[in-house]
């Protein structure tokens, strides 16, 4: 099977124990978002995904003021055509990932609520908007490539663009692109390198990804898939499933039906796709076997969750991968302690391309540096539990 690769999101949204409430809330502040950074970066998990829009803290600030506190994380960081010129993001995207010694990885949001777009100036409608950002793109991609840009399109138009300063990676960092539209489908083709989904249930995904295979190919080019996941996993499926139901204990119907206002009104062909697995109805919200769509009663975006045990978890994500994904962005509630959970639970079963022995990955492959679990008895090294591939040795230490 190929590897997987396994990402974290850091919540600048704001998180908590449930949604829907602010009880158990948390605050967005920096010492948290660096906590769940950092906790990442230990773990093993290969980056991170930072939201981006008007109800988020800036990606790029946040992401920036997180590279010194990680050594190995990279960061998925959003680019927004429309809202920004594209040498001046070229530009941005150069400079992290030279600070960061090319740990940037850069994720192209074309927006999908023409309210908060008008919020920032844009008005433009979807299949424009797509229009736009392959313009934007075919900007971004030349001017990194230190070439001088000389650009009249329809939205956009460039004399001289410049770069001076080239990134780490090349020919640029990496780009990802989610879009369910036809158009949609079609920029990415032309420009990105990793294809995201929503979490769908497998047959729509695969279907997506059959589509934009096709599309690829006709154009002589390959593209790489990930996908867009909550994850709620414990040690067993009984309690996977109480701590679904615990997320949304406190949502009322009044709280779903406002926000499924506010999802209405979006011309994303994404977030129709996701409200439409459950509509709004909180009576049937397994829509496919440990695929769960109650996060979607009131989140845009992301609305499902896989729920299960360890194996049954890592069972769905085989499912996927065999359609084509390799790259899993994940999320859960509240997410410094979700992180823990699932890199302890998820990662020992995973066929992992997250990092490799030479970057040092301390939590997943190390000598005996720090035990897993305390010590027993003040001298022995705890037992390993069948299954946790994690090392252990020497069987006791020598004083």
């Amino acid at each position: 099977m190929v590897g997987m690769e396994v990402f974290w999101f850091i919540p600048t949204h704001g998180d908590g124990r449930y949604l829907g409430t602010s009880y158990g809330g948390r605050a967005v502040s920096y010492p948290y978002v660096r906590q769940i950074a950092q906790a990442a970066d230990e773990l093993g998990f290969s980056g991170v995904l930072l939201p981006t829009g008007r109800s988020c803290e800036d990606a790029w600030v946040t992401a920036s003021t997180l590279i010194p506190a990680t050594k190995y994380l990279k960061f998925l960081v959003a680019v927004r055509p429309g809202l920004m010129s594209p040498t001046v993001a070229a530009r941005m995207a150069a400079t992290f990932d030279r600070l960061s010694n090319g740990r940037l990885l850069v994720n192209v949001v074309t927006g999908g609520d023409p309210v908060e777009q008008a919020g920032d100036g844009l008005f433009l409608d979807h299949d424009s908007r797509y229009e736009l950002t392959d313009e934007f793109l075919t900007i971004w991609r030349h001017a990194l490539q230190g070439e001088e840009v000389n650009f009249e399109g329809d939205y956009l138009s460039i004399k001289g663009g410049k770069v001076l300063y080239p990134p780490v990676q090349t020919p640029y960092p990496p780009l990802y692109f989610g879009g369910s539209s036809p158009i949609a489908q079609q920029v990415a083709v032309d420009h990105v390198d990793v294809y995201l989904t929503w979490g769908e249930p497998p047959d729509q995904v695969a279907e997506k990804i059959a589509q934009v295979r096709k599309l690829a190919a006709e154009k002589g080019k390959t593209v790489r898939f990930g996908i867009r996941l909550h994850v709620i996993v414990r040690q067993t499926e009984q309690e996977a499933w109480a701590a679904a139901d615990q997320l949304i204990q406190f949502l009322d119907e009044d709280t779903i039906a406002s926000a499924q206002k506010v999802f209405a009104r979006m011309d994303s062909e994404g977030q129709k796709r996701m409200s439409q697995l459950h509509l709004g109805d909180r009576a049937n919200l397994e829509i496919s076997p440990n695929l769960w769509a109650g996060v979607g009663l009131v989140r845009g975006g992301a609305g499902t969750a896989l729920v299960g045990d360890p194996e049954t978890v890592t069972a769905r994500m085989k499912e996927y991968a065999a359609l084509g994904i390799e790259t899993f962005i994940f999320s859960g509630y509240p997410h410094l302690e979700e992180a823990y959970r699932v890199a302890e639970l998820l990662f020992p079963l995973l066929p992992l391309t997250n990092r490799n022995e030479e970057e040092g990955n301390r939590a997943l492959h190390t000598t005996f540096a720090s035990p897993f679990g305390e010590i027993v008895g003040n001298e022995q090294i705890p037992k390993q539990k069948e299954g946790n591939t994690h090392e252990q040795k020497p069987e006791k230490l020598a004083f």
